[in-house]
């Protein structure tokens, strides 16, 4: 087992070097000149040649892209994405800043999709072929197939400007994060309960439920007792897969309920063109992903190790 987990925290760093060089080759492809944009957000609206070519010394501008990449990366070890061409603020200031947020808004959405996926899948499963598993299964294909920021716009009319529940301008808090991971939660909860629910269904055809059912385990214990162990791992697969998707999700949900998040930033910096914001909050979504996906992983050894002991 220890050799699976080091091989495997092997692959998340050789992930996020390929990822870091990735997102630094975006300023290579961004259209306009960085130093003008820095002394634009800075105030300068007509620079001389000579700001210009001491900002683009400043900003390390003035050498080889190699060097330049070496240096983003040395920078990026120690915490430091460089300057916003937006604000002419650090940006590692402007994502510590936001992080909190976000990582409110995503454990209460995790939180939330646990609640729509294991009662989804365990109705399903415990009923499967008949009534309560269509049904079940209906509200998976409709939670997956509809976009999240259709979920958020009708959340957004009908709970809060009509309902009058909730803010419409979030304050971040982990009360106002409950809204705006509806929308999150359903599309991350319909596709865990899917996966959820195919493991168990498989799981119940084994022989050692058969067993257990002929000593008389009733259906829920046999569901709860001996088939969720083993069906686990692929729920925790399911869920590190889709944490990616879960932060993608989040950039549209925060700009619909104006939550003062990373993601929302990401999308004004985007709009903005600002490389440097892009770089670093795309890299600590890459970060998020790999150290969720490591840690399940770990987990997923661990309990299939303890299932076949």
């Amino acid at each position: 087992m220890l050799q699976a987990l080091l091989r495997r925290a092997g692959q998340a760093l050789l992930t996020l070097f390929i990822a870091a060089v990735v997102v630094w080759s975006l300023q290579l492809v961004a259209p306009g000149d960085p130093a003008r944009r820095v002394l634009g957000a800075l105030g300068f609206s007509n620079p001389t040649d000579e700001q210009i070519a001491s900002t683009r010394r400043e900003l390390g501008l003035d050498v080889s892209a190699p060097q330049r990449l070496l240096q983003w990366l040395l920078n990026a070890v120690t915490g430091d994405f460089g300057t916003s061409w937006r604000t002419g603020r650090p940006v590692t200031g402007e994502l510590v800043e936001r992080l909190p947020a976000t990582l409110r808004l995503a454990v209460v959405a995790l939180l939330l999709a646990l609640l729509v996926a294991v009662p989804l899948a365990l109705v399903a499963a415990r009923w499967r072929g008949r009534a309560p598993d269509v049904g079940a299964r209906a509200v998976m294909f409709l939670g997956a197939a509809t976009p999240s920021f259709v979920v958020g716009t009708v959340v957004l009319e009908l709970i809060v400007l009509r309902g009058g529940i909730g803010r419409v301008l979030a304050d971040g808090s982990w009360g106002g994060a409950v809204l705006p991971a509806i929308p999150l939660a359903l599309g991350a909860g319909a596709g865990w309960a899917r996966v959820l629910r195919t493991s168990l269904v498989e799981v119940s055809d084994a022989p050692f439920i058969q067993i257990s059912q002929a000593r008389g385990a009733t259906p829920l214990r046999r569901l709860l007792v001996h088939a969720m162990p083993s069906a686990l791992p692929a729920l925790l697969a399911a869920i590190g897969l889709t944490v990616g998707s879960l932060l993608a999700g989040a950039a549209v949900v925060e700009t619909v309920f104006t939550w003062p998040g990373i993601g929302r930033y990401l999308i004004e910096a985007i709009g903005a063109r600002d490389v440097p914001v892009v770089q670093a909050t795309v890299l600590l979504g890459v970060l998020g992903y790999v150290v969720v996906s490591t840690v399940v992983d770990g987990v997923t050894i661990a309990i299939t190790g303890k299932v076949k002991r």
